[in-house]
């Protein structure tokens, strides 16, 4: 009898799994290049009516500046130094957006397809290249000095066949990580943005990306102790892209493409643009170092599929489909607060510590963000991806509460 009960129950069970398996309810999905596949809102248990509400809401709040990229620039940044476009702008399409629950598209609206400029996301792509550069020991530890690792850097000028006399003496390399203060900097304070790094790069000096103060101090100013001071600064990102340039020496697109992008079945549409001067000599050959965002134009320019399979990604911890392109050590590295800033990781995850960020978000959500606004919610607890293009910034946390409210039966 006994044996007979044990022979049910363990066929129970397997019927079970079997069922489980059949509905997907015990499979995680993750789309492949050719097909992604879509669910109704209804069949995955959401509040189709709210979700829809939810995708009038992003586009009632669409951005008010410019679709030109170009102007919307100038009138960003336009008052600082220095501020004239460098590297490549494009004109934006309409408010878009993609929601994807459980690795299944739920929602999409506007023009998912469009490859834009996503601005600032593109420093978590700059994050995870670096990360890859220490899962691979090709940089020992986030704690090392960069100095280390960056040696004198030629710039890639075929015009200029020779220093004339006038230039006779002055610097024919980059040294970006030689001053008494930058040379004590670590890749970790670089990728927190609490480096208070000093210089000119492309043109562009650290005081003059959102200058504070005095103005007559900008270039004077006392220098804060590494990791005690968080600021937003392109330059500063900029240096890290060339750094991370130096260490893989490869162009840092081809690292994304072989090892991130290719994986998760992203499109061949995306670019990642630096600046038109922002090409150096390595190995013997022209190398572009890209830029961290489109402050000064280039970046990353990318569809919204291809965000939201990135957002998959992190949702995931750096797994994708059973394979771990990034280690989870690098994803728990990038989601921890950055003293200075707690609702700052690693660039460009911006985290929602004390719910901080997003009051209406669950507190282990982040988000991918960059100027647009362009961004990509993570939320572990609900297995939710959402990618949100061109909404004003300020309706960030109203726009989750409306894709938050689906979930709530």
């Amino acid at each position: 009898m006994k044996h007979l009960l044990l022979f049910l129950l363990l066929l129970s069970s397997t019927t079970l799994l079997s069922a489980q398996s059949k509905t997907g309810k015990n499979t995680v999905y993750f789309p492949t290049k050719e097909v992604w596949q879509h669910r109704s809102p209804a069949d995955m248990g959401l509040d189709t009516a709210k979700l829809a509400a939810a995708i009038q809401f992003a586009k009632d709040n669409e951005t008010k500046a410019p679709r030109n990229m170009e102007i919307a620039q100038a009138l960003s940044f336009g008052k600082e130094p220095f501020s004239a476009g460098i590297g490549p702008f494009s004109t934006r399409g309409d408010a878009t957006g993609v929601i994807v629950y459980k690795g299944y598209i739920v929602a999409e609206w506007g023009e998912p397809s469009r490859v834009d400029m996503t601005h600032s996301v593109t420093k978590s792509f700059l994050s995870v290249v670096i990360g890859l550069a220490v899962d691979k020991g090709l940089i020992r530890s986030v704690q090392d000095t960069v100095s280390h690792y960056v040696p004198p850097i030629e710039v890639y000028n075929p015009a200029a066949i020779g220093p004339g006399a006038e230039q006779l003496g002055q610097p024919q390399l980059l040294y970006p990580f030689a001053s008494s203060h930058n040379s004590v900097l670590t890749w970790d304070v670089m990728l927190r943005q609490t480096s208070d790094w000093e210089g000119t790069l492309w043109g562009k000096p650290d005081w003059a990306d959102r200058p504070e103060g005095n103005t007559s101090e900008w270039m004077t100013r006392k220098r804060n102790v590494p990791g005690t001071v968080w600021k937003y600064n392109d330059v500063r990102v900029n240096a890290l892209a060339l750094a991370a340039t130096s260490v893989w020496r490869k162009p840092l697109p081809q690292v994304l493409k072989a090892n991130i992008m290719d994986e998760i079945g992203a499109s061949d549409t995306w670019r990642w643009n630096g600046y038109r001067n922002s090409w150096i000599v390595l190995d013997g050959t022209a190398v572009q170092s890209v830029s961290g965002g489109g402050h000064w134009g280039g970046g990353m320019f990318i569809h919204a599929y291809d965000m939201a399979r990135f957002g998959l990604l992190t949702l995931h911890r750096g797994n994708w489909n059973g394979k771990q392109l990034i280690s989870e050590q690098w994803v728990k590295q990038s989601l921890t607060p950055t003293t200075a800033k707690p609702t700052y990781g690693y660039m460009n995850w911006f985290l929602n510590t004390g719910k901080e960020l997003l009051p209406s978000a669950p507190a282990d959500a982040f988000v991918h963000i960059g100027n647009g606004t362009n961004l990509i919610y993570v939320d572990p607890g609900h297995e939710l991806v959402a990618v949100v293009r061109w909404i004003e910034n300020k309706s960030m946390d109203d726009m989750i509460r409306h894709i938050l409210a689906a979930f709530r039966q």
